[in-house]
């Protein structure tokens, strides 16, 4: 629902987009027969600099020449081969880049408690407002850091061995420092953050994020981000709406709205929450349900994609992700967000693009290498029309 836009990097390898960050304030009032009046001075409205850094990912995977070669005399049956690694390569990168753009820069998940297998592994238990089950499904053999703060935790990035979703757990294995990751949880229940391996660099004082900052991040800055300060600039900082420990209703999305709309916003929005949060809407929803030219009062059907609802903004659609933390939700004005980049998601060389897409034969292996590249960033020109909600409790 947010589209990539492509872009030319500028000074210093940054992209820039000028924004808006007040109104308009020379006006002058005048009563009735008030003849020439003098004018008041022009106070032109706040324009900035946005800049804004691209992230890079690089997705690899491999085919064996035995693979290769049992397909070589038959195009098909090496379109055959190869069809199912592209595919995967396209849903895993994909998956990726989606949960960047919710929680770049802020964590996968919090750490509630853990219970030792060995000296090299450790069951793991996620909290349950921290969790997701759209990030840990498929897991298994993904590279994880723990961070206390911008502290490493372990020395090194952990190997998820093994995922339950139905408990939230997944076993973190990394040699010999298993120990470490349950004297951290312990003493930290619930603060620890988890990175997939390289989003993040350093071990202390160089602690560096190397992925882009998501919405969330977007939404809950406070400092300065893509150049302008919200601790300068209010338009420049989202808003908070707390749910109050309970499941989320159609009343709070709404009074959440409404923080959005005090600071101007007056469009459609998307309200993006969790499939348990919209399990508990699902039965909520009859009260302000929109129905449009497609309703037909003589045939019903179970179950539906999205809500429809009118707001004080315009149209409210409530969308469910897997992908969205169960203790949280989003309300976003879509037209208001794009990826901005040098390259989406491709297959093709960069810089390159007209080249086949780019097989390379491994250097040390039998086999040939399949590469998958992206350069993006996540951008909203107006955070103030964001609304992060938190403290959600499910039924």
């Amino acid at each position: 629902m947010i589209p990539f836009v492509q872009s030319d990097k500028e000074i210093g390898n940054l992209y820039h987009q000028p924004v808006m960050l007040s109104h308009e304030h020379g006006v002058t009032y005048a009563g009735p027969n008030s003849s020439a009046f003098n004018l008041n001075s022009a106070i032109a409205a706040i324009l900035q600099d946005a800049q804004i850094a691209g992230s890079q990912m690089l997705l690899r995977s491999a085919i064996s020449y035995e693979a290769a070669a049992r397909a070589s005399n038959d195009k098909k049956a090496f379109v055959k081969a190869t069809q199912l690694m592209v595919q995967n390569m396209m849903n895993s990168i994909s998956k990726r880049v989606e949960i960047s753009v919710l929680y770049g820069q802020s964590g996968l998940a919090k750490l509630a408690s853990s219970v030792n297998i060995d000296a090299n592994s450790t069951t793991v238990t996620i909290t349950t407002s921290a969790w997701a089950p759209g990030i840990w499904s498929g897991a298994e053999n993904m590279e994880v850091v723990v961070y206390n703060g911008t502290t490493l935790v372990g020395g090194g990035a952990f190997t998820i061995s093994d995922v339950s979703l139905a408990g939230r757990t997944a076993v973190f294995t990394r040699t010999g420092q298993a120990a470490a990751l349950d004297a951290a949880i312990a003493g930290n229940p619930d603060t620890l953050d988890v990175y997939f391996s390289s989003a993040v660099s350093g071990t202390g004082g160089t602690f560096a994020h190397q992925d882009f900052a998501g919405l969330d991040k977007i939404v809950t800055n406070t400092g300065t981000l893509f150049n302008i300060s919200a601790a300068t600039y209010a338009l420049w900082k989202g808003n908070s709406f707390s749910a109050g420990n309970a499941a989320l209703s159609l009343s709070k999305i709404l009074s959440a709205i409404a923080l959005g709309v005090e600071r101007g916003l007056d469009e459609d929005v998307i309200c993006l929450v969790s499939n348990k949060t919209w399990a508990n809407i699902a039965s909520d929803q009859a009260a302000l349900r929109m129905y449009d030219q497609s309703y037909k009062p003589a045939k019903g059907e179970a179950g539906h994609e999205s809500f429809s609802f009118h707001a004080q903004n315009g149209k409210l659609d409530i969308v469910e992700s897997i992908y969205v933390k169960e203790g949280e939700a989003f309300l976003l004005p879509p037209k208001k967000l794009k990826r901005i980049g040098a390259m989406d998601v491709s297959f093709k060389m960069p810089g390159r693009q007209q080249q086949e897409d780019f097989f390379l034969e491994l250097a040390n292996g039998a086999g040939y290498e399949l590469r998958c590249y992206t350069d993006q960033a996540l951008f909203c020109e107006c955070p103030a029309k964001l609304v992060k909600i938190t403290n959600i409790v499910n039924s």
